[in-house]
């Protein structure tokens, strides 16, 4: 089995080659198969005349399958009385289990615009055990209203030596900044729900490399653990709500003393697909921490333990909601966040372009406009208004 799909990797790779003759046998038998990474992309290969001669009604043919879940998933939702936990958890080891869990990827989402059919196809299927989690990206002209302050770790706010006054900000307004962001799915289907147990990383920068020194003014890591429960067809056909998503998060900035920042929570998401608009719904329980002792508050004992951040979910809130609109192949996002508090109301609203480079297939311009609580870890208490271009290096649609 392992060899077999190994052999369909290898069909894919051809295919990213512009190899379309070699690709096409091998495709065309997991088509047939049922595999509905396979059926996309030869209805693709038909309606481009890659590596076989043009045919529309062969490539709706195979479109059509692509999109039809219902023969597909009863097999795959169906657990077999006899399989136990044990035999469950064998599968997890298996090469195909991951590929079972792209098909039914697949299977959940309906799109029936062909441009947007290929763009998402194509951010699900350049997925070799890693797959893109948020949006990868290079923006080296982010420009920011204000200068943003330096944080020190041994001193906090009010008693910075008078030494260091000159250099309580930096020197420009102008830096550069990047995301890393990818998952991994950990198993499949180990409780017989198709559910996903995924583990995620992000790392996001800013470099301020137009000052002098060049210094890394905040980088904040985040790495998680979730699942992803599918919804069954009739909820899934009736509300378009695709899947449910909970888990842990942790986010932190790696410093220390009164330049630390971290916190955990639980969170809860709702995942809806309407064609080409994607949308996500999550709300969080940060989990509790320790108050620090006085002397850290009054500047004398930097590295007490206890809660570096006590007062974060009054500037950036219990949760979020995230728009993802496919317009051919550029994409629209847009992210919304409030405390709502109406009496002391902070928040945060950030919109992101992508479009191709050059026709590229994995190159995006990319711009975001920034507004709001949050940005940073290190700056979370202070409004930010700023805006980015640079390169987007893949997709996030969840």
């Amino acid at each position: 089995m392992a060899n077999h799909a190994d052999e369909y990797m290898k069909a894919l790779k051809c295919y990213q080659d512009k190899n379309y003759e070699k690709a096409y046998k091998i495709i065309e038998d997991e088509a047939k198969k049922d595999n509905k990474s396979a059926q996309y992309l030869l209805g693709k290969m038909f309606e481009n005349g890659e590596g076989v001669k043009k045919d529309t009604s062969k490539a709706m043919y195979w479109y059509k399958k692509a999109a039809s879940k219902y023969a597909y998933l009863e097999k795959e939702r169906e657990v077999p009385k006899k399989e136990n936990f044990l035999g469950r958890i064998k599968k997890q080891f298996t090469y195909t289990s991951e590929q079972k869990a792209e098909n039914f990827l697949y299977s959940k989402l309906d799109i029936e615009t062909p441009e947007v059919k290929f763009e998402v196809m194509e951010y699900l299927e350049n997925s070799f055990g890693l797959r893109p989690y948020n949006t990868n990206y290079f923006a080296p002209f982010s420009y920011s209203t204000d200068k943003y302050p330096r944080h020190f770790s041994a001193y906090n706010e009010h008693n910075i030596p008078e030494n260091l006054l000159p250099y309580k900000k930096y020197e420009n307004h102008l830096e550069a900044e990047y995301q890393l962001s990818f998952q991994k799915i950990l198993t499949y289907n180990l409780l017989g729900w198709n559910e996903y147990i995924n583990f995620a990383y992000t790392q996001q920068s800013w470099w301020k490399i137009y000052d002098e020194s060049s210094p890394f003014r905040e980088t904040n890591y985040t790495p998680e653990l979730f699942m992803v429960l599918p919804t069954p067809d009739y909820i899934d056909d009736e509300f378009n709500l695709k899947a449910l998503k909970f888990g842990y998060r942790h986010q932190s900035n790696g410093r220390e003393g009164y330049a630390s920042r971290s916190w955990n929570r639980l969170f809860l998401a709702t995942l809806w697909q309407w064609d080409s608009l994607f949308m996500r719904v999550e709300g969080w329980y940060r989990i509790p921490e320790d108050k620090k002792s006085e002397d850290f508050y009054n500047g004398t004992n930097p590295n007490a333990s206890g809660d570096d951040n006590p007062d974060i979910v009054d500037y950036i809130g219990y949760g979020e909601i995230e728009l993802n609109y496919l317009y051919g192949k550029q994409q629209f996002h847009l992210l919304l966040r409030n405390n709502l508090d109406f009496n002391d109301n902070k928040g945060a609203v950030q919109f992101d372009y992508m479009v191709p480079f050059l026709n590229s297939s994995n190159v995006f311009w990319y711009a975001k406009i920034f507004n709001g609580y949050g940005e940073s870890l290190i700056d979370y208490d202070r409004s930010v208004t700023k805006i980015s271009i640079g390169f987007a290096f893949s997709k996030g649609l969840f």
